[in-house]
């Protein structure tokens, strides 16, 4: 009976991946077969024009990469320096599973909400206005918990003989933390900011508060007032203009544009992943 029930709750398991999967391919082949046309060589090449129903997204993809590259930029540091207070400098227990926690409650916020914070904080209480850095940082914000959740799993599947061994040949302990934990979690980072990057370039409620505008910005000069493109919000306002049928192609080529980078950055993030598994059931 029991092994007639395992059998059973693995059959219904295979079944929901088998129709998860089905619907992800389904959604997939729909906007690679309407997107298709619309991506040309012009389409990667021109900014907007005619209110997105002619001209291309060659400044909506680099707002999107101005964007991605300064919430990176931002969320290392910090993500490092969690997942080191957390393995290397709380000893309890109970801090440990606090950090943790905050990590988790992080990761559950709505993005419309740190939309909202970053509107407040930046926009209006720095003064920037909507600015590139405003929402680099609110997506920072975003990435935290994922890249700092897999560089302290990382770190924890670190055998804790390199470490005695470290400290046996009188390591100090930041001397430990440069020469042993980290090149030994590099994976674990690569891998939870490839995926939080992934993530962060889809959204578009954060961005839409604290940093882009539909037309008219290119290269941001300076940090007040300083807006950028986005191909989330581009996508997001041409969606209520789409029954022309101009507008309708660019909306389809934007969102397989937008695809094709997020399918990268998990697909980049594959590799990295499958060998720290390895290395932690070696």
């Amino acid at each position: 009976m029991r092994k007639a029930l395992d059998l059973a709750l693995a059959g219904l398991a295979a079944l929901a991946a088998c129709v998860a999967i089905g619907i992800l391919a389904g959604l997939v082949a729909v906007i690679a077969q309407r997107g298709a046309p619309a991506v040309t060589w012009t389409f990667l090449t021109e900014q907007i024009r005619l209110v997105g129903a002619a001209g291309g997204i060659f400044w909506n993809v680099v707002g999107t990469l101005i964007l991605l590259a300064t919430a990176l930029a931002v969320c290392l540091p910090l993500a490092v320096a969690v997942a080191l207070v957390e393995r290397v400098w709380l000893r309890g227990v109970r801090a440990r599973r606090l950090v943790r926690t905050a990590l988790y409650t992080l990761n559950g916020v709505p993005t419309i909400v740190l939309g909202i914070f970053g509107f407040i904080v930046f926009v209006q209480g720095c003064g920037w206005g909507k600015s590139w850095l405003a929402g680099g940082l609110v997506l920072a914000l975003g990435m935290l918990p994922t890249v700092a959740v897999a560089l302290i799993e990382r770190l924890h599947a670190i055998p804790a003989k390199y470490v005695e061994a470290a400290a046996a040949l009188g390591l100090r302990e930041s001397q430990i933390v440069w020469a042993v934990l980290l090149p030994q979690a590099r994976g674990g980072l690569l891998t939870g900011a490839l995926l939080a990057l992934a993530r962060a370039a889809g959204e578009t409620a954060p961005i839409m508060f604290t940093a882009t505008i539909f037309a008219g910005a290119t290269l941001p000069r300076g940090v007040k007032d300083s807006p950028v493109l986005a191909l989330p919000y581009h996508i997001f306002i041409l969606a209520q203009d789409s029954f022309d049928p101009a507008v309708g192609a660019k909306l389809w080529g934007a969102a397989l544009v937008l695809l094709g980078i997020v399918f990268s950055l998990s697909l980049a993030a594959l590799p990295s992943r499958l060998r720290a598994h390895e290395e932690a059931h070696v």
